[in-house]
């Protein structure tokens, strides 16, 4: 399948960082695997496993899963937060909540890290 983005910046990486044991994980996962296909957008997807309160401190982890885009939370939200934490993480979807983030949210990610079409 072709791609959608003919300018598609090559290297870029999307981490899912989580605990272990997240139920959400694999959805959070398999969500931007699925949204960077539809895209045509060449994705690292990195995982990484958050073990410990330093850790999550160091990662500026707050909750699992966390989805970022080169560097950058897809959900606004969660670069507003204060703390960090091996908690499970909900996410605001349009009438309700969710383990994992929107759909949107990560399209618009990686659209916007992929660059100008």
């Amino acid at each position: 399948m072709p791609s959608l983005l003919e300018d598609n910046r090559p290297g870029l990486v999307v981490e899912v960082l989580y605990v272990e044991h997240c139920p959400n994980f694999p959805a959070a996962v398999a969500l931007v695997e699925r949204v960077a296909a539809d895209l045509g957008v060449d994705a690292e997807v990195q995982t990484t496993l958050i073990t410990d309160q330093a850790a999550a401190e160091g990662a500026r982890f707050v909750g699992s899963p966390t989805v970022r885009v080169d560097g950058r939370d897809v959900d606004p939200e969660g670069e507003l937060a204060a703390e960090y934490t091996l908690d499970c993480r909900l996410y605001w979807h349009e009438h309700r909540l969710a383990g994992y983030p929107q759909e949107r949210s990560v399209r618009d990610a990686l659209l916007q890290a992929a660059g100008p079409t």
